[in-house]
């Protein structure tokens, strides 16, 4: 058996595998199938490996100094297929950023720096930017606090995400198709990549209210197959090319927030309903309500405070705040409040 240096963490409402880039292979091919190994994936419960049989707790992030001058650390994210053999490495996952600054911490790739440390963040997946700062008093990360999130229990230290370019994280351009509104399958959607490529489907059109649980949606074979329709079309207009082995571009359902919010929405990983809601796909969604034009546009009910976005999930609430640092949009700098906790650290062994 091989034994691999590894910590679990929760980061936000997802939960992953941290790695440093130096314990892997450099081929990408043999990474890929340790990472298989490591997450035991091929079985619905990952049952011979450290997963979670759930695409938020299938989750890897690898880590390392980093060579850029404008970063401390590279993180590149990897999404593994419970079920399947695919380690898809072109979307970032916000969540589990959250924990990135914490780790680089406490494996000393960043040095403390008072009673709050940031570390700078270069996401290789998107060649995008974010400082992270940490909690450090007395000189160590400090994982205990007052802060809470929805749809996890209890409450921990609060990390602040400053996301610096997150305007085409993929593509290049804010609106990829070059439209505001598109129509797919006689259905109006808005294409955007503002930290993730989404697609905001308005609900009704797809007899949906909005509303509906997870497992309701999930459980609809119809919708779910329509939905998938739309986010691989959407996906080739999008210049992503063939999206149906990929997790991007995200689908979104909108409708009226109903309980003070700015818009209510329903998130798809893209294949399951996510509980709550992720935290690039929250800065997309932000996007959208500010832009003129855009699906979910017609459900606002007042104008938006760029600093106070407050979207509904199935969970609760996920608050977003923009500040424009030069031209709009390539200006726009997304900021979010998460927590993390490491759950354990030690060797992963594979054969």
């Amino acid at each position: 058996m091989k034994k691999i240096p590894c910590m679990l963490m929760r980061g936000g409402t997802s939960k992953g595998v941290f790695l440093l880039a130096d314990d892997l292979p450099e081929n990408i091919q043999e990474r890929d199938k340790l990472i298989l190994a490591i997450m035991g994936s091929g079985h619905p419960l990952q049952i011979d490996g450290i997963g979670g049989g759930n695409p938020q707790t299938s989750k890897v992030a690898i880590i390392s100094r980093s060579s850029n001058p404008n970063a401390d650390i590279d993180y590149l994210f990897a999404q593994v297929s419970v079920q399947e053999s695919i380690v898809d490495t072109a979307p970032n996952c916000g969540n589990i950023l959250c924990a990135v600054g914490p780790y680089a911490i406490e494996k000393g790739l960043v040095s403390v720096s008072g009673n709050t440390t940031t570390v700078r963040i270069h996401n290789i997946n998107t060649d995008t930017f974010i400082n992270s700062t940490v909690q450090t008093p007395n000189g160590q990360v400090s994982y205990e606090g007052e802060t809470s999130i929805a749809s996890v229990p209890g409450s921990a230290s609060p990390i602040a995400l400053t996301f610096l370019n997150a305007c085409g994280s993929k593509t290049g351009k804010l609106l990829p198709t070059g439209n505001l509104i598109d129509i797919i399958d006689d259905v109006e959607v808005s294409c955007i990549d503002m930290a993730v490529p989404i697609v905001l489907i308005d609900a009704p059109q797809l007899n949906k209210t909005g509303y509906e649980t997870a497992l309701e949606l999930e459980n609809d074979a119809e919708f779910m197959q329509r939905i998938e329709n739309i986010r691989c079309q959407a996906g080739s207009l999008m210049g992503l090319g063939d999206v149906s082995k990929k997790v991007i571009p995200k689908p979104i359902l909108v409708s009226p927030a109903i309980n003070g919010g700015t818009i209510n929405v329903r998130y798809f990983m893209p294949h399951k309903c996510h509980g709550a809601l992720a935290v690039t796909g929250a800065i997309a969604i932000a996007m959208g309500t500010i832009l003129d034009g855009s699906i979910i546009q017609r459900y606002l009910t007042h104008p938006v405070d760029i600093e106070n976005i407050s979207i509904e999930h199935l969970s609760g609430h996920f608050d977003v705040a923009f500040r424009l640092q030069g031209d709009f949009p390539e200006g726009l700098q997304a900021s979010i409040i998460r927590t993390a906790r490491k759950l354990f650290s030690g060797d992963v062994y594979v054969p």
